[in-house]
């Protein structure tokens, strides 16, 4: 299979498994697809890093999806995308898809014209993403979160524990009573955190986060460059620095063909 193929896997990465909720909104809308998913949660949380060394994980794991012959890589990391993905672009010949936080949806249906954001402390200091806010939120107050801690317990299996939802309770409860109206999802990690969260803010609240733009822009790509593949049975290979069993427990393993290794990176 050539390079080129369309027939070949479309590649994710992330600081973990929290980018598996990027994976399943492209899985559910492109479903013949090929995918091959690098989990780094040996070094995750990216977002408590430098800049250098996000950057310098973020060619580590492109270079092992080329490799792997990906015809597109998705950064299924807010962090790396705001932080690695200009340099990435610049330097491989491959299509990125990234991730930002949804502050622009957030701010053009925002009524209290006050929006919440609870993202990664990578994330909201870096430049990509205060130019993106910069751009549409004139005239609204953004209120912004350092989510620490929230990935370590994801990754460690603990989203049911009182742990968690008093670090949520310590994070948004301040947001409500800014009278925020929206609260944007910041990281991959915090969709799988929005049963709790939702105990949590007041019903008017809307939560959104970019997984269904990203499965849309990763189509959308793809028909473009005349890459889709339409009617074939897709297989799915994920690779992890850490247990498998984190991994898997994100998966649904019932009804895809789906492949977990261990491999040391």
């Amino acid at each position: 299979m050539g390079i080129n193929s369309k027939h070949n896997p479309i590649g994710f990465f992330d600081s973990g498994i929290g980018g598996t909720s990027i994976w399943k909104e492209v899985v559910d809308l492109l479903p013949n697809e090929d995918t091959i998913f690098l989990a780094d949660s040996k070094n995750a949380p990216y977002g408590e890093k430098s800049k250098e060394d996000i950057v310098g994980f973020c060619i580590k794991n492109t270079e092992f999806l080329l490799k792997k012959g990906c015809k597109l890589i998705v950064v299924a990391c807010n962090t790396a995308t705001t932080n690695a993905i200009a340099y990435l672009r610049e330097y491989y010949d491959v299509p990125f898809i990234g991730i930002e936080p949804a502050i622009k949806p957030a701010a053009l249906h925002t009524k209290s014209k006050k929006v919440g954001v609870l993202a990664t402390r990578g994330t909201l200091t870096s430049e990509l993403f205060n130019k993106t806010s910069e751009l549409y939120t004139s005239g609204i107050e953004v209120i912004e979160q350092h989510g620490d801690g929230i990935v370590d317990l994801v990754e460690t299996g603990k989203i049911n524990s009182n742990e968690l939802f008093n670090l949520l309770e310590k994070y948004l409860i301040p947001m409500i009573a800014h009278n925020i109206d929206y609260l944007v999802l910041g990281c991959t990690h915090y969709p799988y955190l929005i049963p709790i969260i939702r105990k949590i803010v007041p019903a008017n609240v809307t939560i959104i986060d970019s997984g269904e733009a990203v499965a849309n822009q990763t189509e959308h790509v793809l028909r473009v460059l005349g890459k889709l593949t339409e009617t074939k049975e897709a297989n799915h290979y994920f690779y992890t620095n850490v247990d498998e069993q984190v991994l898997i427990n994100f998966l649904p393993l019932d009804r895809l063909n789906i492949h977990v290794t261990h491999k040391n990176f």
